[in-house]
């Protein structure tokens, strides 16, 4: 979503090959969103949140689970790509850049994208989210990348291992309230008037996410010019295992680093072990991003020389990461409303009470593998749109200025 890198030139696969997995895969949790339906016996909201402990079972937790990957990886995947943009541009240039782009980046997360979740002309309610996220840090970005590598490091150690400190309620009660506590780290789907009946939602607190992209962004000192790719990947296997290792310890020793502790379920070991891996991602926790994060890095060391079919597919849909982003929820939403009227709901049902998305009342929807359906559909759909993109992009990079933005 947030690629910088230049499309054709210098590219790195491995990397665009993890971009584009993880784009796949968040396509799953977007369309489960709109699509799942869960067993009307239970009750309504908790039988819809997989990570609810007493209603979920292991493919819902799972199919929710898989895409927690997807957030922490784009971050850190664009910070790593704003050091090679370093590499090759002053960092006046690149400030001036990451400045431009992350207004835009703003500016598309609160309209273009917003709209794809609602379909609402009318704009009711704002949806800021990852992209709104990576944009302000953007901003932030182009400040801080005129600083020395050493303060950038610390900075991200420093927000990534040290904000959970303020889950803690004695720090915690003196910070949380207004506005500007929930855009920085407090929000929990916060909701915050603009002007009569006009919202907005914020769902990604900026100020860890900062954190990830700073740590990306010294990460991708691995990847400059004249590394030896046999030592990169030696250090990127062991980085990556040291990272899972440490959230292995720390998740049990269940005192830091999430404010949700693990327990012991009811409903059996397996749920208890479900337990041990339903972690904070709003705000991500440490050990959100420790579980994510290592074995994206262990991924790139082992996809770095594989070439075939799958990592082709993969490439394809990771060089062109916001033309995907973007497109996939208007695919998503129009198929919503396809199987709005299929499943014979009328014009009177299009805009849901309480509901902010427009063709999705209550009952709308499939079982799970109606779900991983549409979920296939969708990525196929967006197939050859990404690769003649791709191919359109890669020979006009120089030529035409707007297509750095999408």
């Amino acid at each position: 979503m947030a690629e910088l890198t230049v499309p054709g030139r210098n590219r790195i696969n491995s990397i665009d090959i993890l971009r584009g997995l993880v784009m796949v895969i968040m396509a799953l949790d977007h369309v489960r969103d709109f699509f799942y339906k869960a067993d009307l016996g239970k009750a309504a909201d908790a039988a819809l949140d997989p990570t609810n402990m007493t209603t979920t079972f292991p493919a819902l937790f799972f199919t929710r689970w898989i895409t927690h990957f997807c957030a922490p990886i784009f971050v850190f995947l664009a910070g790593a790509s704003v050091y090679l943009m370093c590499q090759k541009k002053s960092r006046k240039e690149v400030s001036a850049f990451l400045i431009k782009r992350g207004f835009w980046l703003v500016f598309v997360e609160a309209v273009i994208i917003t709209f794809g979740w609602t379909f609402d002309p009318h704009f009711n309610l704002f949806i800021l989210q990852v992209i709104w996220a990576i944009g302000v840090s953007m901003i932030l970005m182009g400040f801080l990348v005129l600083l020395p590598y050493k303060i950038i490091f610390a900075l991200g150690i420093a927000i990534v291992a040290g904000h959970n400190l303020m889950d803690y309620p004695s720090i915690s009660n003196g910070l949380k309230g207004g506005v500007l506590a929930d855009l920085l780290y407090f929000s929990n789907f916060s909701v915050h008037q603009l002007w009569d009946n006009h919202f907005y939602l914020i769902v990604y607190s900026f100020l860890p996410w900062m954190g990830v992209m700073l740590l990306g962004y010294c990460f991708g000192k691995l990847y400059q010019s004249g590394v030896d790719a046999a030592w990169r990947r030696k250090i990127l296997l062991g980085l990556g295992a040291s990272i899972v290792l440490l959230f292995i310890i720390l998740r049990a020793i269940n005192m830091y680093g999430d404010p949700v502790p693990w327990s012991e379920q009811p409903r059996g070991f397996v749920y208890t072990v479900l337990s041990f891996f339903n972690l904070n991602k709003y705000p991500p926790s440490l050990m959100f991003l420790c579980m994510t994060i290592g074995p994206g890095i262990i991924f790139l060391a082992l996809i770095e020389k594989a070439q075939n079919g799958f990592t082709k597919v993969m490439n394809v849909y990771g060089r062109v990461p916001m033309l995907y982003y973007i497109l996939h929820f208007y695919i998503i939403h129009l198929t919503v409303v396809v199987v709005f009227y299929l499943q014979g709901f009328g014009a009177k049902d299009i805009v849901p009470e309480g509901i902010p998305f427009y063709f999705k009342p209550n009952d709308f929807g499939f079982g799970l593998l109606g779900v991983y359906a549409v979920w296939i559909f969708v990525v196929a759909v967006l197939y050859p749109i990404c690769k003649k993109y791709d191919k359109y992009k890669t020979a006009n990079i120089g030529k035409k200025w707007w297509l750095s933005y999408i």
